[in-house]
């Protein structure tokens, strides 16, 4: 539709007549049914395997799912949350994204916006549920068979993810006169999924203290994380020693927090517990490359406001344990994923 309107410069009302190509034009259209047909590049496009994008679309659906009107056809479930894991799975900007669905740069800015407020409120129960007692119990078991590190209930790091100047905040978010971002603080357990996260902390504050302010290290000086009862270790007769989380040198000495003696003038004893505990807390590490390389929105700023860049931050955790529930990555495949750390 065309305004016509004498001395003023015609203008498309509605939609761009590239834009209204897009049933035959756009990249959702034109390869979504054809990358239905191999399993493998659906998986290299989506990030996620069919069965695995299938089971997330059915539980997002009912909040992705938009009645037509008079005027447009809505945007489909499938189109929306294609469109959404392209942004988080390559991290290209939304104009970049207008030019392959041939969606308004707006529409697609909502879609991502949404889609990822949805993942946050339909998987959080479901992949990343607030830890109890059993579930420490399971999280110490699985570092003590792979680590042999005992009473370990999960590694704890953070990671700045980079994101746009927010206004009007000086140099609260400016990490080390490098970028502006904000912390992702996270505990992973042995299987390097995410067992709480806490998001949204200024990138210029040191690791030990964001995790002190945190609501996560607020509760677990004041005893309110339910913690399993101290429990002795393996061949031991000694007293009972508390669960514990393991971080690196930047986090301070807690009684629930065991970090590496400091590197110089170490004897045998303190050499050893620091090879010990090295690789334990290198999970949390290890965790952190598999989130990057896979999201790859992490490997660029984020150029988002900062509650919508936080959203996105949120969905690609949750994304991040719900991939690794459904698609069980083969050793090869992880140790490509860890090359990134």
């Amino acid at each position: 539709m065309l305004d016509d309107e004498p001395g003023r410069k015609r203008r498309w009302l509605w939609v761009h007549p590239i834009v209204a190509q897009r049933s035959q034009k756009g990249q959702f259209h034109k390869l979504y049914n054809d990358l239905r047909q191999d399993s493998s590049k659906f998986k290299s496009y989506c990030c996620m395997s069919m069965k695995a994008f299938d089971h997330l679309l059915v539980s997002l659906y009912p909040d992705l799912t938009f009645v037509d009107t008079s005027m447009r056809r809505s945007i489909s479930a499938e189109q929306r949350l294609i469109v959404s894991l392209r942004f988080l799975a390559t991290g290209n900007s939304f104009a970049s994204l207008h030019f392959e669905f041939l969606l308004g740069i707006s529409t697609i800015s909502g879609i991502v916006c949404h889609t990822c407020k949805v993942i946050w409120q339909r998987l959080r129960e479901a992949v990343m549920p607030t830890p109890k007692a059993e579930d420490w119990l399971w999280i110490d078991e699985g570092f003590y068979q792979s680590a042999q590190f005992p009473n370990c209930i999960g590694a704890l790091d953070g990671k700045h993810i980079r994101v746009k100047k927010p206004p009007h905040s000086g140099s609260w978010y400016f990490k080390y006169k490098q970028y502006f971002s904000v912390v992702l603080m996270a505990l992973a357990n042995s299987n390097y999924k995410f067992a709480i996260v806490d998001i949204g902390a200024y990138g210029s504050n040191s690791d030990s203290r964001i995790f002190s302010a945190s609501r996560m290290g607020e509760r677990l000086r004041q005893n309110q994380i339910a913690l399993p009862e101290p429990s002795r270790l393996p061949r031991s007769a000694g007293l009972p020693a508390p669960f514990v989380i393991v971080a690196d040198e930047g986090f301070a000495l807690s009684p629930h927090i065991m970090r590496p003696f400091p590197r110089r003038d170490l004897y045998d004893r303190k050499r050893i517990f620091n090879y010990r505990l090295t690789p334990t807390r290198r999970y949390g590490e290890c965790a952190f490359g598999i989130l990057s390389s896979k999201w790859r929105v992490f490997q660029s700023s984020i150029q988002i406001n900062l509650d919508n860049a936080t959203l996105v931050i949120q969905a690609c955790a949750l994304l991040h344990n719900f991939t690794r529930i459904h698609d069980a990555s083969t050793d090869a495949d992880l140790g490509l994923n860890l090359q990134s750390v």
